[in-house]
């Protein structure tokens, strides 16, 4: 990728990251918090993985790869009071504290909001559950499928028939635990820096998927009910917005939702007699009108249908798989892949980070780090002497 893809727009002369200067304690795992703090080490903060020193972080090897670059590694027993005390002492010059444990873990550690905030009270402690610190389900197990299925979510991902499905990008997690976190924690760090004081941020995976059901739930208000799964506007039930398979079993998105769009994309596909039945009012002629679309597009394979739409303007196009998608020039001139050299030495392509600004340019500063690879580094800087440092790993409080 060349210095031109990179480059975000250009105002000046400095390049400091935005988050330079942040230091971000992650305790978290998996996908949600993990990607979270991502973001945060993207746009420049020092992000420590905190893991034990059991399993750590159980998250796929290649997956880790993806989620914990521009990261250093700790690992410390936060159930010895030693590494309690290693964490505590950390949190005095952090600015950002990130968990992920059922709620009461860290509070009967000792280490809850308020006893982190007594050492530091301008640190930012962000808490990410599955259905936040109150309420009846708080103490409940989940994953994103039982979020998105509470959150009335899941029961609008499914097709016409009215199957439901499932998609490969969790949706609860990823708005729920990974956006909805990084916007919290973004809030209160600007806060704190102007009045010294940090804040608790408590989010719920579930809350973050529900709060932005907002489609679904305007149908509700307005007619008192919310369409069955693959029949509402945006999921099947009008010709002029939906998923079609050419011959040989690819799709094309058509996304023509405004009139001239579908007036367009009919002519140029020679069906001027379906221009003005892109939003029937029943959904029987909605059927209708998708079978009888779904029988042209059927007759041709994918490329034939590119090659007759390029250059028209239409919101129709053929949708790729992730290898094709990395071959797009759209991404590539983006800069949205780079290549990383891993710790372990291998060489795989990373989505980069899809935020551009001014006077900022992204880049990969280091590979994910191993479990506790940054240990010593870490506690040295903290103040911790180099004795101090080898007799908490040869007791096993830290590695």
């Amino acid at each position: 990728m060349s210095a031109d893809q990179r480059a975000p727009m250009r105002a000046g002369t400095s390049h400091r990251p935005p988050l330079q200067g942040v230091r971000v304690l992650d305790l978290t795992r998996l996908l949600p918090g993990p990607l979270c703090t991502l973001h945060l080490a993207d746009l420049g903060a020092d992000v420590i993985k905190v893991e034990d020193l059991g399993a750590g972080d159980y998250v796929t090897a290649s997956v880790r790869e993806l989620i914990n670059r521009n990261k250093r590694g700790l690992c410390v027993d936060l159930k010895q009071p030693e590494g309690r005390d290693v964490l505590l002492r950390l949190c005095e010059t952090a600015d950002v504290l990130v968990e992920g444990f059922r709620p009461g873990v860290m509070a009967r550690l000792g280490l809850g909001p308020e006893a982190v905030r007594a050492r530091n009270p301008r640190l930012v402690y962000c808490s990410i559950s599955g259905y936040g610190h109150t309420g009846p389900l708080c103490q409940q197990a989940g994953h994103d499928i039982n979020y998105s299925g509470y959150a009335g979510v899941a029961d609008q991902l499914g097709t016409p028939q009215g199957q439901l499905a499932l998609s490969n990008l969790p949706l609860a997690d990823l708005m729920g635990g990974t956006l909805t976190p990084a916007m919290g924690i973004l809030a209160a760090l600007f806060d704190a820096q102007r009045t010294g004081q940090g804040r608790w941020v408590d989010v719920a995976i579930a809350d973050g998927v529900l709060a932005h059901a907002v489609l679904p739930l305007g149908e509700l208000n307005a007619r008192g009910r919310v369409s069955p799964p693959g029949q509402a506007k945006l999921t099947g039930g009008m010709p002029c917005y939906g998923l079609y398979v050419t011959q040989d079993e690819r799709y094309l998105a058509v996304g023509a939702f405004e009139p001239k769009f579908w007036q367009l994309f009919c002519q140029t596909i020679g069906r001027q007699d379906l221009a003005p039945h892109g939003m029937p009012d029943t959904p029987e002629r909605s059927v209708a009108v998708r079978q009888s679309l779904q029988a042209t597009l059927a007759s041709q394979p994918l490329a034939h249908w590119v090659a007759l739409l390029e250059g028209v303007d239409c919101c129709v196009t053929p949708v790729l798989n992730l290898a094709q998608a990395r071959a797009l020039p759209q991404f590539q001139a983006r800069g949205m892949w780079v290549e990383v050299d891993t710790a372990s030495g291998e060489r795989v392509t990373q989505l980069a980070s899809p935020v551009r600004m001014s006077d900022f340019e992204f880049e990969v500063r280091c590979p994910a780090p191993r479990a506790g690879q940054h240990t010593r580094e870490v506690l040295s800087q903290a103040g911790w002497c180099a004795e101090d440092i080898d007799s908490l790993t040869q007791r096993q409080v830290v590695r």
